[in-house]
C-alpha cells in the first residue's frame, strides 16, 4: 500500500455510526423523560435563554422580565449570551427543545473526545475505539450533573466543551484563547481559565482570550446599551437573582458554608479564606500537569476551580466531572487508575446530596444535625477531594508506577 494509511474513522466509518446508534437508543429514555415533562417544568433554564432573545427582539428590558410561574426566572446572563439568544427564540418552543438537547449531546461527544483521547489512541483500545467512546458517552450522560444538563436545558456541557477544546487541540484551526474568551463572555465563570493561562506563561492564548473576552462583553454596550448597563451594574450585583445561594443544588464552597447559618461576616472571613487556600492548591496543581505536558487534568483542575471558586455553583456546574474521569483515566492501562475513575464515576451518579437532604429531614439527633450536613454537602466536598487527587494523588503515583532500571544498569 503506497498511498499512507487510511484514517480509522473513513476505514469504519460504519462502526462509529453503529455507535451513534448505539449512544441514541441508549440515551432516549432520559431524553424521553424530561422532554416529556410538564410544559412549566420542561427545559426550564432553555426557557430563560430563549425568554431572553425575544425580549431583545421585542425591544424590552432583557433584565427585567421573568419567567411564567411556576418558575419565575429572570435572565442572569451577560448581554452578549441574550444577543446570541435570539437564534433561538426566532425557533418554535419545540424544534429549540429539540435542537438543543442535540446539542448538549454534541458537546458532550467533543468533551468525551478530548477528555479521554490518549484511552482511546492506545494501542489496546484503538480497534475498538467506536464502542469504547459509545460506552464512555452513555457512562457520563447518566453523571447526575449531565443528566440535569438535559433535564434543565442547560449552557455548561457546551462551556467545558469550549474550554477544553481551546486548551487540548493540538492544532486548532481557530486562534488558541478565542473560545475560550467567548465562554468568558457568555458565563463568566469560564474566566478562571485567564488566570490559569498567566499562571502557565501562555502569553499569546491569554492575549486572544482576553481580546475575545473583552470584544464580547464592550459589543453590547454599542448595541444594546440600556441592557449591557442593566446587567454590569444591576443585575450581576443581585446574588439572589440566580437562586437560593443556600439551596442544596449551590455546591460552591460558599454554598456550602451558607448551609452552617454562622454569622454573615464570619461565613465571608471563611469563604474568602477558604477560596484564597483552594485557588492556590488548585492553580498550583494545574501549572505543574501543564508542565508535565498533562494537558487534560490541568483543564479538569481549572474546571473545579470554576465551581469551587463561583459564588454559587449548581450541581449541573460539575459537567467537569467528565473531564477529570478522562485525566484519571489516562492511557486506560492502569488498573488502580481505572478503579478509581469507577469510584469517581459511581459518587456522581448517584443523588447524593439529595440524601442528605433526607438525613436532615428524618430528625434523628446528631445523624440530622452533622451527618446530614456532610451529605447534603456531598458534591462540594467531592470536588475540593478530586482536586487532591488531581494535583496530589495522580502525579504522585504515575511517578512511581514509572518502573526504574535496576541498580548497577543503565537505562538504554
Amino acid at each position: 500500500m503506497t498511498g499512507g494509511v487510511v484514517p480509522s474513522f473513513r476505514r469504519r466509518w460504519w462502526a462509529w455510526a453503529l455507535a451513534v446508534l448505539v449512544v441514541a437508543a441508549a440515551v432516549a429514555p432520559l431524553v424521553q423523560h424530561w422532554l416529556t415533562n410538564p410544559d412549566d417544568q420542561r427545559l426550564v433554564d432553555l426557557d430563560v435563554y430563549r425568554t431572553g432573545g425575544q425580549m431583545l427582539l421585542d425591544g424590552r428590558p432583557v433584565y427585567g422580565f421573568v419567567t411564567p410561574a411556576p418558575q419565575l426566572l429572570p435572565f442572569t446572563y451577560p448581554p452578549i449570551a441574550a444577543m446570541l439568544a435570539t437564534l433561538l427564540a426566532k425557533m418554535s418552543w419545540d424544534t429549540a427543545q429539540w435542537v438543543w438537547t442535540a446539542g448538549i449531546f454534541v458537546a458532550l461527544a467533543v468533551t468525551v473526545g478530548f477528555s479521554f483521547r490518549e484511552a482511546l489512541r492506545g494501542e489496546a483500545v484503538r480497534r475498538h475505539a467506536p464502542w469504547v467512546f459509545a460506552f464512555l458517552m452513555v457512562a457520563c450522560a447518566y453523571l447526575m450533573p449531565i443528566r440535569d444538563q438535559v433535564r434543565f436545558g442547560q449552557v455548561d456541557i457546551l462551556l467545558v466543551a469550549l474550554c477544553l477544546a481551546d486548551c487540548a487541540a493540538r492544532r486548532p484551526w481557530w486562534p488558541r484563547g478565542f473560545l475560550i474568551g467567548l465562554a468568558t463572555a457568555v458565563k463568566l465563570t469560564p474566566g478562571v481559565f485567564l488566570v490559569y493561562l498567566l499562571v502557565t506563561r501562555q502569553w499569546r492564548t491569554f492575549s486572544m482570550a482576553a481580546f475575545t473576552a473583552a470584544l464580547l462583553t464592550l459589543l453590547p454596550f454599542a448595541v444594546i446599551p440600556r441592557d449591557a448597563a442593566g446587567f454590569w451594574f444591576s443585575a450581576l450585583l443581585d446574588p439572589q437573582r440566580v437562586g437560593a445561594n443556600t439551596a442544596t443544588t449551590n455546591q460552591s464552597i460558599r454554598g456550602m458554608l451558607m448551609r452552617l447559618y454562622l454569622p454573615d461576616t464570619l461565613t465571608s472571613v471563611l469563604w474568602l479564606a477558604l477560596v484564597a487556600v483552594v485557588a492556590w492548591y488548585g492553580f498550583r496543581g494545574a501549572r505543574d500537569a501543564y508542565r508535565a505536558h498533562d494537558t487534560i487534568t490541568a483543564t479538569a483542575l481549572v474546571g473545579l476551580m470554576a465551581v469551587l471558586l463561583s459564588p454559587v455553583a449548581w450541581i449541573h456546574h460539575l459537567a467537569w466531572v467528565v473531564v477529570v474521569l478522562g485525566a484519571v483515566v489516562g492511557d486506560g492501562r492502569d488498573p488502580v487508575r481505572l478503579r478509581v475513575a469507577v469510584g469517581v464515576w459511581l459518587y456522581y451518579v448517584v443523588p447524593i446530596p439529595w440524601w442528605g437532604v433526607s438525613l436532615k429531614a428524618a430528625d434523628i439527633p446528631v445523624v440530622s444535625l452533622v451527618l446530614g450536613k456532610i451529605v447534603q454537602n456531598g458534591y462540594g466536598l467531592g470536588a475540593l477531594a478530586l482536586v487532591w487527587l488531581l494535583a496530589h494523588w495522580l502525579p504522585k503515583w504515575r511517578d512511581e508506577s514509572v518502573p526504574r532500571p535496576m541498580a548497577g544498569h543503565y537505562a538504554l
